[in-house]
């Protein structure tokens, strides 16, 4: 009979670990990006309605109405649970889409949410939390009204011509063959809400420009729809400010201002590039290691639903923000129905006036649609499988971006576990280790001068790792004395500003369920009489665990003591041995507030208040910023601080934990040419805390045991077949144990 019933149970699980795959693989095009066919359908739909009167994006007018950008609308949440839990049909497909009405007395951002797809027959207005309307200034620019600000720079330097040409050793803006200028445009765009004003420093155009400043910034307003309209407001150089070109124009040729002159143009100036130079004693003639897959992948890819391991997710790329994970399951349970990157920031420090104004925003540029091509060898292993995205932003039709995110598995080089159990007699009672190897799910997003490289590691035994690894080029700005109270000196006339990088992830965890709470847990010492000795006492560690009952309990501020952990749990689940079943998150970050709390900019960033906040979910509260923030982050269209502002109760509820990494960076010589990714990695770890009964990991069959026999030899037992082969090892698996003199 008890075999009986076990065998009964053994089917039970193996029928509901079906029927979750099944659910699981069904709901997974929920999360799925816009195809181009619904792209393309979208758009038609909204060209074919006069009273909006669309016209191209790209066309050379400002105030005209037309579509900014268009990415995949989420459904609510316990709609897409239907089909996730219960294989209900999938809720419709919609389309969020951004239109630019700036054909109109005023001008206005407008958010609609286009339904259903692939055959759109209707519009909605979207609005954000409060309704709070989304200022036409606060739009990121566009390619068009670059061009504008491209013939502005014209007649700018066409009046500093000589003025430029002198000072850079022969470069101009026009007119120009191998010794042309360019600029950088700083953001945010102004002061104060409803401004549209840069200031845009010029640049040697050469490869790596980002760090040729010449020492020349204006201050343009392009407020007005009218580029003919646009005006000078300020000009730098040299550490002087002019209030317009022609001042300093008129003061440079009457020898009013100290003249600067760079070096002479030469192969110095490449300094920026990739090109090898300096002594290496590595051999050039020999490849280095290379990752190799001896019977192919171990995980499954459809379309956007992957397996590996026991793990399941779905996956996008949100063109607004980046990559995002959804109903990551392991072995059939849920841990988190979301975890999605929300915001990345570079504030920043200096001494000229583009230095000081610069405060980056990256949402407000799109950062998800800046996923260009991933190079294989370089940015993923060859074995990768490289996955095409589309975008549509600032376009008139999708934009295909090839290989634009990889899935590979790969060898970490260090043992998941291994134990050697000495007989401290020279030999050994057993060997025992496991291999560690992990999926990883990888895009990129180049925003501008700065490369952030996007991870998710599956481990297998339930752990995940979110990483961001930053790279690219440092901004930097002209040098002066003044300047190196904010970064270093890194080359002749040009200075590393200093800047923290700070990164956002929403991280909603449904712990076996959506009912969930959350707890920190602490070490105090505690003295007491030593039971065997009494005239001793013993100091010991003892856990001291604190529940957090409301949001405003669980938002933790940057400088204030951090909990040592901070453990989401399932109060009703527990796991055999009485444990109410858990996950925790381990910060690896260095992070820190960038401005004081509620400075100005400071109120457009507000979840860079805290390393992490605990809010029960709200389908209203889906993002904690918006692509308009970069350029009104004075009065955000999106305050992550009224998340919490209702201080609302977080037990046993559907929890959300917004989290914040980050580090500073203080450039230094070794930036030149970019920066490096080692040691500027941060992110976060999910690790299970009594979730399961015992390491999942003990289920791989990758596990090496070496026993000693009877007649000395290793006896060695696996599970999975010994892989011989010039493309591993051309020798067999050896292990002695043994250890002596000599």
């Amino acid at each position: 009979m008890k075999s009986l019933c076990l065998l009964q149970l053994v089917c039970l699980a193996g029928c509901i670990a079906s029927r979750s795959r099944e659910w699981a693989h069904h709901g997974a095009p929920i999360f799925a990006d816009l195809t181009v066919h619904e792209m393309k359908a979208v758009r038609a739909y909204l060209h074919g309605i006069p009273e909006m009167g669309l016209t191209n994006a790209r066309s050379r007018a400002l105030n005209k109405n037309s579509i900014l950008l268009m990415e995949l609308h989420l459904p609510k949440k316990h709609e897409a649970l239907k089909a996730l839990d219960r294989g209900h049909a999938k809720p419709p497909r919609q389309a969020r889409v951004i239109i630019q009405f700036g054909n109109q007395a005023q001008p206005n951002i407008t958010e609609y949410i286009v339904s259903p797809l692939p055959s759109p027959t209707s519009h909605e207005v979207k609005t954000f939390k409060g309704a709070k309307p989304v200022t036409f200034e606060s739009r990121p620019i566009t390619v068009v009204e670059y061009d504008h600000i491209n013939d502005i720079l014209k007649k700018i330097s066409n009046k500093a011509h000589k003025l430029l040409f002198e000072t850079t050793g022969g470069f101009s803006y026009s007119n120009c063959s191998n010794r042309c200028l360019t600029f950088s445009d700083i953001a945010p765009r102004g002061l104060d809400p409803g401004e549209r004003r840069t200031w845009i420093m010029l640049q040697k155009f050469v490869e790596g420009y980002f760090i040729h400043p010449i020492g020349f910034e204006v201050l343009v307003n392009h407020q007005d729809l009218d580029p003919e309209k646009w005006t000078v407001e300020k000009v730098w150089y040299n550490s002087v400010y002019f209030d317009s070109v022609e001042e300093l124009v008129e003061k440079y040729e009457s020898g009013e201002v100290e003249k600067l002159k760079l070096p002479d143009h030469s192969d110095d100036d490449f300094y920026s590039t990739y090109i090898p130079r300096g002594q290496i004693n590595t051999p050039t003639n020999i490849h280095g290691p290379k990752l190799v897959e001896p019977q192919g992948h171990r995980y499954h890819i459809d379309r956007n639903f992957v397996e590996y391991a026991g793990w399941s997710f779905a996956y996008r790329v949100r063109s607004s923000a980046g990559l995002q994970v959804f109903d990551l399951r392991f072995n059939g349970e849920r841990i988190a129905y979301e975890i999605s990157l929300q915001e990345a920031i570079a504030f920043y420090a200096g001494d000229t006036p583009a230095a000081m104004q610069t405060k980056y925003i990256d949402a407000g540029w799109a950062m998800g649609t800046s996923t260009f091509e991933l190079a294989p060898g370089i940015d993923c292993p060859e074995i990768a499988t490289f996955i095409d995205l589309y975008h549509y932003f600032d376009t008139d039709k999708p934009v295909h971006h090839k290989n634009a995110l990889c899935i590979f598995e790969m060898t970490m080089a260090m043992p998941l576990r291994r134990h050697f159990n000495s007989d401290f007699q020279g030999g050994y009672n057993f060997f025992g280790g496991l291999e560690n190897t992990v999926l990883v799910l990888r895009t990129t997003s180049t925003v501008y001068n700065y490369d952030y490289i996007w991870d998710f590691l599956f481990y297998p035994n339930g752990v995940v790792e979110v990483k961001v690894s930053a790279t690219g080029y440092i901004h930097a700005t002209f040098f002066t004395p003044n300047g190196l109270h904010y970064g270093s000196k890194v080359y002749n006339y040009v200075l590393g500003n200093l800047h923290t990088h700070l990164i956002h992830y929403k991280v909603d965890l449904d712990i076996d369920g959506r009912e969930n709470s959350f707890e920190t847990l602490d070490l105090k010492f505690v003295n007491f009489t030593n039971p065997w000795s009494p005239k001793h006492f013993i100091v010991q560690s003892k856990l001291h665990r604190t529940e957090h009952r409301t949001e405003r309990s669980a938002a933790f501020r940057f400088g204030k003591k951090f909990p040592r952990y901070v453990h989401f749990y399932n109060p009703n689940k527990k796991n055999k041995w009485g444990h109410q079943k858990g996950y925790r998150i381990q910060f690896n970050s260095h992070a820190h507030s960038v401005l004081p709390r509620g400075w100005r900019e400071e109120n457009g960033i507000s979840w860079s208040r805290y390393p992490l906040a605990v809010t029960r979910h709200k389908d209203s509260e889906a993002t904690s910023s918006s692509i308009y923030t970069q350029n009104d982050p004075w009065e955000p269209a999106v305050s992550f601080e009224n998340y919490i502002r209702n201080n609302e109760d977080i037990v046993n509820q559907d929890l959300v934990a917004w989290v914040t990494v980050g580090f500073l960076h203080v450039p230094h010589s070794e930036d030149i040419p970019n920066t490096a990714t080692p040691g500027n990695a941060v992110g976060f770890f999910l690790r299970p805390f009594n979730f399961f009964n015992e390491d999942p990991s003990v289920a791989s069959r990758s596990t090496v045991i070496v026993r000693p026999g009877q007649d000395g030899k290793p006896k060695i037992q696996r599970w999975t077949p010994e892989v011989i082969g010039h493309c591993v090892t051309d020798q067999p698996f050896f292990y002695n144990g043994t250890y002596a003199g000599v």
